[in-house]
């Protein structure tokens, strides 16, 4: 199997594990979410990965003529990419494996604020049909804490105009995000921008800090209090009841969550509720994922 010049590190969403990672771009654009040290080593300081290397790396691995389905469009960014040039990559991965079921990749809802319904429908047709979008909250003043960029507005803008595409988004919330003071805000609104936004698949993953908080501290002026357990699944609990969804994968079984859930919304709403509801009322009914399992 070719081995691909990568920058490392490399990240991909849980379910692109089988997928080829193609680079398209390096790091992220934005890059000043407080929550995310992904892309913060200096040789993923963003840029525009060249066409040539693009060709190249396809070519190397059309020779090898192994089965390619899916391909994920990394790193962290790479919708950021004018859809001139996102079209030549496409109609270069469908010259070189033209037997793909589809194309994904991360996406900003700033990408996509110039980026019109009929250019995204026709990046659709050409395979590139899954958006995995984090919009981490539906609360405005949580989001500018954590310098996000993005707003309530903005985050609704960019999934409807996917899904008028024809395309499909991936949607993450991150549980925790607001900590004890704004925790019942923020899974309130973003329970409502997901009912407005109707994903096809939505995911929860918990906040963590594996290098401190130092950083985001700052963008709360020091009142960010971590949930614990409890304040998770209660937290959990506001953004289920909330959501009215007509047909979502849901998924809250990341490495981080301690209390796993699987279901499809709204069918699964009251089984999801009850096992969350165990969760918080009887300790020790529920299974849950033990510290040492924990991690990103």
């Amino acid at each position: 199997m070719i081995q691909l010049p990568y920058v490392e590190p490399v990240f991909r969403p849980p379910s692109e594990a089988y997928s080829l990672i193609l680079q398209v771009t390096i790091g992220c654009s934005w890059n000043n979410c407080t929550f995310c040290e992904m892309y913060t080593q200096p040789q993923k300081k963003f840029r525009f990965k060249p066409m040539e290397e693009i060709e190249r790396e396809l070519a190397a691995i059309a020779a090898e003529d192994v089965p390619i389905r899916r391909i994920f469009l990394a790193d962290g960014d790479a919708m950021t990419l004018s859809f001139r040039r996102l079209k030549l990559i496409m109609e270069a991965i469908n010259r070189y494996l033209p037997n793909l079921q589809r194309v994904s990749s991360y996406c900003l809802p700033r990408n996509l604020k110039h980026k019109t319904v009929a250019e995204m429908a026709e990046l659709n047709d050409m395979g590139l049909s899954l958006f995995y979008v984090g919009c981490e909250s539906g609360d405005d003043l949580v989001l500018e804490r954590v310098h996000k960029g993005e707003n309530y507005a903005s985050s609704l803008a960019a999934l409807k105009k996917i899904k008028a595409a024809g395309a499909k988004s991936s949607v993450m919330i991150l549980n925790g995000m607001g900590g004890k003071r704004y925790s019942e805000q923020h899974a309130v609104n973003s329970g409502r921008l997901m009912s407005e936004a109707q994903p096809e698949y939505l995911s929860t993953l918990v906040v963590s800090f594996p290098t401190g908080m130092e950083r985001y501290q700052r963008g709360f002026k020091g009142e960010f209090e971590p949930l614990d357990k409890a304040g998770l699944f209660q937290e959990m609990y506001w953004l289920l009841d909330t959501l009215e969804l007509e047909n979502t994968i849901f998924r809250s079984d990341h490495a981080s969550n301690y209390l796993i859930l699987k279901g499809t919304l709204n069918k699964d709403k009251s089984h999801l509720l009850e096992t969350v509801r165990a969760a918080l009322d009887q300790p020790g009914s529920v299974r849950l994922r033990q510290e040492w399992m924990r991690g990103l």
